[in-house]
Order: structure tokens, then sequence, then C-alpha cells
């Protein structure tokens, strides 16, 4: 098994592997989605309970605890995610269109904890830890729950929380914790990881995903379909809703809303002069519409989709909600560009 972190982490891991023995009961690891933050946290999880640790502060990978680690069978530590699934990877996969992904930690799941803040540790070094990942996945009872136990935690046991809405999660939670910002690489760093990849057009792809390597990584599937979709919108007035809007859904809701209101981002960086930041592979096609569109309903129109956005599971008909987004995308233009 390899390193397990990120080039762009190696700060941050030296700091935390230096300070290991004197770490606090919670941290909180914070940061925008797809720069690594769910592996970071598997790997400082694996190197604490590791009995031999490398001096690199990384677990060895071979003995009795790294073993019961990658059994997924570790009695030293618990997973609290809505999936449970403890090797699911990095916490910002794109989710795949039609799912029925759970979103929340329940109530019930924080309290199963309790036998286990009850035990003492299976091995010597006497630590347990506790993942929480997406913290924000917190709803109002479960986060009063887990409260409870950072509020008088256990000898030995350390949470690790992952999030990258902390605007989310109680403040009292986080005021409980150690805030850690996770790194973001930058462009350069970005491309030169993605390039041992063998990642194509990694420039063009980084850009549309924020800067965020790991996202580029799971847009395989849907680059295709990207690249028909930005040269539907491109058409502007002229787009036909009924052909973009099958299309659309076949990325998922969430996805396809989200693709829109970067989409939108853009055009209205265009309008205002300011810089373009995820499709600047795209400029020419999107100062042309910038020309004809009308400002205001542009606005208007990017609050819309920030509301579709926030219901985007919600099982309704989702093709004809993204038909009627886009019925209202081509009333941006002006009437001249119809004809």
């Amino acid at each position: 098994m390899s390193e397990e972190i990120y080039p762009w982490q190696a700060d941050i891991w030296k700091r935390l592997y230096t300070a290991r023995d004197r770490l606090p009961h919670a941290l909180l690891l914070r940061g925008k989605p797809g720069i690594g933050k769910l592996d970071f946290a598997i790997a400082l999880t694996r190197a604490l309970l590791c009995e031999t640790p490398k001096d690199s502060g990384h677990a060895c990978n071979q003995c009795a605890s790294c073993n019961w680690f990658s059994q997924n069978n570790h009695p030293d530590y618990r997973l609290l995610s809505p999936e449970q699934d403890a090797t699911s990877g990095e916490d910002d996969a794109p989710v795949p269109a039609k799912t029925s992904k759970k979103t929340q930690i329940s109530i019930a799941q924080v309290r199963e904890l309790g036998t286990f803040l009850e035990l003492s540790s299976h091995r010597n070094s006497g630590r347990r830890i506790i993942l929480v990942n997406p913290a924000e996945g917190l709803n109002q009872a479960s986060a009063n729950a887990l409260l409870k136990v950072l509020e008088e935690p256990p000898q030995g046991v350390i949470f690790i929380l992952v999030t990258h809405q902390p605007q989310r999660l109680l403040p009292t939670i986080m005021s409980r914790c150690q805030k850690i910002d996770m790194p973001v690489p930058d462009e350069q760093a970005a491309l030169d990881w993605l390039a041992e990849k063998g990642i194509k057009e990694a420039k063009k792809r980084l850009d549309y995903a924020g800067g965020s390597p790991l996202l580029v990584l799971g847009d395989g599937e849907s680059s295709n379909k990207l690249t028909d979709i930005w040269q539907m919108l491109a058409r502007g007035a002229k787009l036909d809703p009924f052909a973009l809007a099958p299309l659309c859904v076949s990325l998922g809701m969430d996805v396809a809303v989200n693709t829109m209101q970067k989409w939108i981002y853009d055009l209205v960086a265009c309008r205002l002069a300011e810089k373009i930041r995820y499709h600047s592979h795209l400029a020419t096609s999107l100062q042309a519409l910038a020309k004809s569109v009308d400002l205001a309903m542009l606005l208007d129109f990017q609050r819309k989709l920030d509301e579709a956005r926030k219901s985007a599971n919600h099982p309704l008909n989702n093709e004809l909600q993204l038909e009627s987004l886009l019925l209202q995308y081509i009333q941006l233009f002006s009437r001249n560009v119809r004809a």
C-alpha cells in the first residue's frame, strides 16, 4: 500500500504525526471538496492505530493492527457515516445518477457507540478512534448525542471529523475540536499530479473541478457528456431544452443542476468583465452569450438554480424540472438572438 496521502498534504501530515502522542481528543478536518480529506483521515487513523509506524509516521501495513484495519474489522476503530462504508475513498466523489444514497447520520448510529466507548482498547497503546464523515451528515438529534460524548470524552478516544460544509455543524461541536484547514494544491502541483495519473486535458478539467484534483479523477464517465452539454448551452436562445434535459438527467439531478450553476457563474463573470472560473476553454462562447443576456434576469436565474440545487435529491420528475429550468435559460437572451 502507498503512503496514502497526497503531495499537497505533506506539511500538515508532518505536523500531526510529530504531535501524535499529544493530539487533542477531537480533530475537525475541513476544506473544499475533492482535495483528499477523507483519504488523509483514514491514513491518519491507520497510523495512530499502527503498532510499528514508519519514521515518516505512516502505518507499517504489516502489524496485526494494520491487518485488522485492512480487513475492516479493527476492534478499536469505528466509522460514522450515512453509508457506513469505511473504504469508500475520497469524500467528494460524484454520486451516481438514480441513487438512494443516505445523507444523514442517525442518532441510533451515535448511540451504538455506547458499548464501544465503555470498553478498553484491545492494544497496548490504549488508543481508540472514531471517524465521522461527512460531519455535516449529523442531523440535530445525532449532533446533540455526539456533543455529549465530546464534552466528556473517554480516555484514549480520538474523534476525527471530516467536512466540506463546516457552516452546517453545531458551533458547540466545532468549539470542542481542533480545527485543521486541509490544504488545496496550487494549480501546477495539481496538474503535475494529474499528469502522473495519465489524465488528458488536465487543465480544462481541473478548472471545471474548481481546482480540486480528485474531482477530476471522478469525472471520467461524465466528461464526454459535459462537453455535449456545454456545446448546447452555448447556443443560448437557440438551445433545444427537450434535447438537453434527458442528457442532463443522465448525470443525476444534483450534478446536472451544479453543471448549470457553473455555466451561469461564468456567464455572470463574463457579463461583469470578471475572470472566468470554470470554463476558460470556452471563453469565446461565453463572451458572445454575455453580450445578449439580460443581467437582471441572469442574476434571478442564478438564485433559482441555487434553490433547485437544495431540492435536487427530492423525488420529483427530474426531466420536467430540468426542462423548466432550460426554458427559463432561453428567456435570458435578447430576442434578436432567436431570430
